[in-house]
């Protein structure tokens, strides 16, 4: 079905604590990139997301920092927002449920449902703190998990397993406030008859999402569904939250998970009042609407040609998928959600991630200690998403993403495009001349088009994994079209095919530019900043075409020309790995870097040689073409390099430092008349050379590109 507007929702964070890399790679960061992608094919759409600030975790934080729940999510309300907008996450609009307009959204729904007969009025027996005279909400209450045997459950979610729970199920309970067991006690509330809903439920989802869904989410529902659906009560004993809008309703509160979900309702209300009276809180609208109207926002709700996306962790599967859905068919008038692309859970060097155990990488500690490597993360996440099973962060993986594929293939392939185009065409943007293997460029244009299709084709799927690769993969074949047409050695033997090689490889950089936008969106700024041009002014369908970049524009100016990404030091990952593993006996910290002990020395000199020995030594500059690992040798690499007088075979023991596609398209100085090796079977006709330090070996790279066999002196 062709849908004329999309409704993108993300999670509401609980205002009580920062956001860690768990919460961007379970719900954010996949939100985004699809937003981001539907931007950019012109679709209408609106993404909605806002603090959570109802609820027992807010009080329970609150508690315990001995402050009141306004100043709990008056702090964090702030955190969160500032770290969402640093990190590159484009919300159209990022709201409160403390707004009185929440407040009103969420009473009008309660009472449409009441008024309609949907709510059964039960008195129950709920757990009841002697010591604190209060009844105890969901999150007041831990014990030991039914299912999976974690002694800290909490009342509604076993946070380790993910099954979602009620208090009475917990073994061993304990309220949170006076760490006794609580007693059962007589109360009264409304609840939501879902068994009520099962029959819908199981038309709607079981039979009609079925291979549409992913696996993970609709087998999950389809267990719920299976052992049968029970009533749930949608208020609570609470001094905090949306009030119960009924005449014998005192103390009661609506239940979290029913009012937290229409707060992305409220939160879009709010959207379409702020631009009908101009007071649109962000600087720049995400997006230009027509002539907006308060009232619009009800054909992003209502409006059976709208879609409606949820994008979630999978702890919060039941709720957007079940509970939420069941309130919205009930009510009669909103629609249903159509897809709930939740994700599986991110662990952090192989263990859960812990708030409790301060087990976590906090994205705005990250964003102060990795200054504008916000897309590194970005990309470090996309690259392993749990998507369908739990996934792993490690700083490792980070470090090489970065290392080996953002500076080593997208990076350097930019830089090298850009330096060439100042060195043989004085900055300045060629035509195609056509004195070029149009065949050769041909397959080029024709495997960018097809990569940037299978893009599009994955991000439509919510495959971001696969996109990312995709996308990825375009500086690949950049990289190889560059490397074997080598304009550095046709600059002397058939200059005329230069400017249509730089011609060909500009408009691929400048398709990397506009898809970096989906990906990378601050590196696309940056890749703007190189090309001089504005790529915002671009839309998906100029991805197909090969001319972006015109004959005659003028490229940046900049000198020296900014690295798109620099390398990230062992160093700065070790202190990072300190963080989650902090010594027993931690010892007093080390002084400042000013004062630190010098490095270790350098290797003493060697004895001296005369000036004709130094004469004998032939150091030239070669291009690797190729690179490869050697058969059941965990430490040599084999390569092929142009040395300008001759391709031949080297081998060298750095497997351990360097990947085989990383080599390739790097140009590294060589000693070519150095006596032929076996090695392995193989003859290593040279010695590539690398700097050394106590950290490994190092490449050694011309400042700028430079023929082959240019010579050392």
């Amino acid at each position: 079905m062709e849908f004329k507007r999309y409704t993108v929702t993300a999670a509401l964070p609980y205002a009580n604590g920062p956001l860690h890399i768990g919460h961007i790679a379970g719900a954010y960061l996949p939100a985004d990139l699809y937003v981001r992608y539907l931007r950019m094919r012109g679709r209408d759409v609106v993404f909605i997301c806002g603090s959570d600030e109802h609820g027992a975790a807010i009080t329970l934080r609150a508690k315990k920092e001995g402050i009141t729940p306004k100043e709990i999510i008056d702090k964090y309300d702030a955190v969160i927002r500032q770290t969402f907008e640093r990190f590159g996450i484009s919300f159209d609009i990022y709201h409160r449920t403390s707004e009185p307009i929440h407040h009103e959204t969420s009473q009008q729904i309660f009472l449409r449902l009441h008024e309609r007969g949907e709510f059964t009025e039960q008195v129950s027996e709920q757990y009841f703190d002697e010591a604190f005279q209060q009844f105890l909400a969901d999150r007041y209450i831990t014990g030991t998990c039914p299912v999976c045997g974690n002694p800290s459950a909490y009342g509604d979610q076993c946070e380790k397993c993910g099954s979602s729970l009620s208090p009475t199920d917990l073994i061993s309970p304990v309220s949170t406030l006076s760490g006794q067991p609580p007693v059962l006690k007589q109360t009264r509330h409304w609840y939501l008859p879902l068994d009520k809903y099962q029959p819908w439920l199981e038309t709607w989802l079981l039979e009609g999402k079925k291979g549409i869904w992913k696996h993970n989410v609709y087998g999950q529902c389809s267990s719920w569904l299976k052992e049968g659906l029970q009533p749930r009560a949608m208020t609570r004993d609470l001094d905090w939250g949306v009030d119960v809008p009924l005449p014998d309703a005192e103390g009661k509160k609506l239940y979290v998970w029913m009012d937290a979900p229409i707060g992305y309702i409220s939160a879009t209300r709010q959207l379409f009042t702020e631009l009908e009276s101009g007071e649109y809180r962000f600087a720049t609208p995400r997006r230009s609407f027509q002539q907006p109207r308060a009232e619009d926002w009800h054909r992003y709700w209502k409006d059976p040609e709208t879609r409606l996306l949820h994008f979630i962790g999978k702890d919060n599967i039941v709720f957007h998928c079940i509970i939420f859905p069941a309130i919205l068919h009930a009510h009669g008038e909103y629609l249903v959600p159509d897809n709930v692309p939740a994700n599986e859970f991110l662990n952090l060097e192989g263990d859960k991630m812990s708030t409790s155990r301060n087990y976590a990488v906090w994205l705005h500690e990250y964003l102060e200690e990795f200054p504008g490597k916000e897309d590194v993360l970005r990309y470090a996440l996309c690259s392993i998403l749990p998507e369908q099973k739990d996934s792993d962060f490690t700083w490792k993986d980070f470090q090489a993403r970065n290392n080996s594929e953002l500076a080593d293939i997208l990076g350097n392939y930019i830089n090298r495009v850009i330096s060439l185009t100042r060195k043989y065409c004085g900055g300045i943007a060629p035509g195609w001349t056509g004195t070029v293997d149009s065949d050769t460029t041909g397959a080029l244009h024709q495997q960018v088009s097809a990569l940037v299709a299978e893009t599009g084709e994955a991000l439509e799927q919510f495959r971001f994994r696969e996109a990312l690769q995709a996308f990825m993969n375009i500086a690949r074949a950049g990289n190889k079209y560059l490397t074997d047409a080598e304009p550095w050695k046709k600059a002397k033997t058939a200059p005329d095919a230069v400017p249509s090689i730089l011609h060909a490889s500009l408009q691929v950089v400048a398709k990397l530019g506009l898809l970096a936008r989906v990906f990378l969106p601050h590196t696309a700024q940056r890749i703007d900043a190189l090309l001089n041009a504005d790529g915002s002014g671009y839309a998906w369908d100029d991805l197909l075409r090969n001319e972006l970049l015109p004959a005659g524009h003028a490229l940046t100016s900049a000198d020296p020309l900014p690295l798109l990404f620099e390398k990230i030091d062992d160093s700065l990952i070790e202190r990072q790995l300190h963080k989650l593993h902090p010594p027993v006996n931690p010892q007093p910290e080390p002084a400042p870097e000013s004062a630190a002990p010098a490095a270790a020395p350098p290797e003493p000199a060697k004895p001296e040689i005369s000036y004709e020995d130094f004469q004998r030594i032939d150091i030239r500059i070669g291009t690797i073409l190729e690179a490869q690992r050697v058969p059941k040798a965990d430490k040599l690499l084999q390569f092929k390099v142009d040395t300008g007088l001759d391709v031949r075979t080297i081998l060298s023991g750095v497997a351990q430092y360097f990947t085989p596609e990383e080599m390739v398209g790097k140009q590294v100085p060589v000693l070519i008349n150095l006596k032929p090796r076996t090695i392995r079977g193989i003859e290593s006709q040279g010695m590539i050379l690398f700097p050394e330090d106590p950290k490994g070996l190092h490449l050694m790279l011309p400042v700028d590109p430079v023929d082959p066999g240019a010579i050392v002196k």
